[in-house]
């Protein structure tokens, strides 16, 4: 028998989400970003499910040829570009876009001739100080650039935020207004805003949009909700009950014995652990959902098990169905007991989780 642990992905709510995008950003094109395994919903079948999309982003080259490789024909952005002159030829044979940030790799681009020459994202680093051209540099850069045999067209032009997910943060106006400076004598697609920026910065929408975890049905804000912004979670964790033992008051839990019974009472053991991807780190009282009732998880995750508080649920049994996160809770809500962020959690699911795709139909 397989083992209970499952990730549910609803490839109609990730669809919806889609629609929500393009009523935030109507007149924009949209690049969806399906990079680290589509946020770990498998990238295959959000590729699939996104067609619509105008563009996927990704991180690197082997997500890229898992795309084309699998027949996707959308354009494809190499978000880091290329790093060595030879991954060059396998960027032009799968027809791909890429972001040049960084000198070295203009001193590639000159070092070789390619079959056909190449359209180039031009990323400008606006205050963020991770990739990209300084702000002072990118007329100059982009004018090489557009004169360059290697290149195809006018290099169109992106930037990325530090802080558009805090709305109160000055930083995202310091880099809109870095951006526009830069920009401002270059006639060029743009591309500035990533989820954040799209449910609230929409100066920052320009000719491109970049959704990532809003895609997912999450939302990007601190102390927020998906639901605010009628986003649809497509990823449910879950799993199942496959234990309950009486304890007595005074009785210990889970490994360090770092929660102690209070009264005598229930406790469930559920099939899900860290070696699933679920947050060790998670405290007693993060939310889980067993038989659709809230309860709270107790002592530390193990890796296989974790173990809950069934003093409130109804006839509790063997086999009773249980959520981790997603349909009915948030997984920002789990992400904030534990600590982290949505992104990690979903990225974080292993390979041992068997993984069910939703259609249209429901199976």
């Amino acid at each position: 028998m397989s083992r209970a642990a499952c990730a549910i992905i609803d490839l109609e709510a990730l669809k919806h989400n889609l629609s929500r995008v393009k009523a935030f950003a109507s007149s924009q094109k949209i690049i969806a970003m399906i990079k680290a395994d589509a946020y770990g919903h498998g990238i295959l079948r959000v590729a699939t499910a996104l067609e619509h999309a105008d563009a996927f982003g990704v991180a690197c080259l082997e997500e890229a040829q898992i795309l084309r490789h699998a027949g996707i024909k959308n354009t494809i952005i190499l978000m880091e570009g290329f790093f060595k002159a030879d991954e060059l030829t396998i960027i032009d044979q799968l027809n791909l876009d890429v972001v040049i940030h960084d000198s070295y790799q203009l001193e590639i681009l000159n070092q070789i001739q390619l079959e056909k020459p190449l359209n180039i994202w031009l990323k400008i680093d606006t205050g963020m100080h991770r990739l990209g051209f300084s702000f002072e540099q990118a007329g100059e850069v982009w004018q090489q650039l557009s004169e360059h045999p290697n290149v195809a067209g006018e290099p169109k032009l992106m930037t990325h935020f530090a802080c558009a997910d805090d709305v109160e943060s000055p930083l995202t106006k310091q880099q809109i207004q870095k951006f526009q400076k830069a920009t401002q004598s270059i006639k060029a697609e743009k591309s500035l805003a990533n989820s954040a920026a799209i449910l609230e910065w929409p100066q920052t929408h320009g000719d491109w949009v970049r959704p990532g975890i809003m895609l997912y049905g999450i939302s990007p804000f601190l102390a927020s909700r998906g639901q605010f912004y009628d986003l649809k979670p497509v990823m449910t964790l879950q799993s199942e009950i496959i234990a309950i033992h009486p304890i007595k008051k005074g009785d210990v839990v889970g490994y360090g014995a770092t929660w102690q019974a209070p009264e005598d009472m229930l406790v469930g053991v559920v099939a899900m652990g860290y070696g699933d991807g679920y947050p060790r780190h998670a405290p007693s009282g993060t939310p889980i959902l067993v038989n659709n009732q809230r309860v709270p998880l107790i002592g530390r995750v193990s890796m296989d098990m974790l173990t809950v508080d069934l003093r409130t649920v109804i006839e509790p049994k063997i086999g009773m169905a249980v959520v981790l996160w997603g349909k009915g809770l948030p997984v920002e809500e789990i992400a904030e007991h534990a600590d982290t962020i949505a992104y990690e959690l979903l990225c974080g699911i292993t390979r041992r989780v068997a993984v069910k795709a939703l259609d249209s139909a429901g199976d």
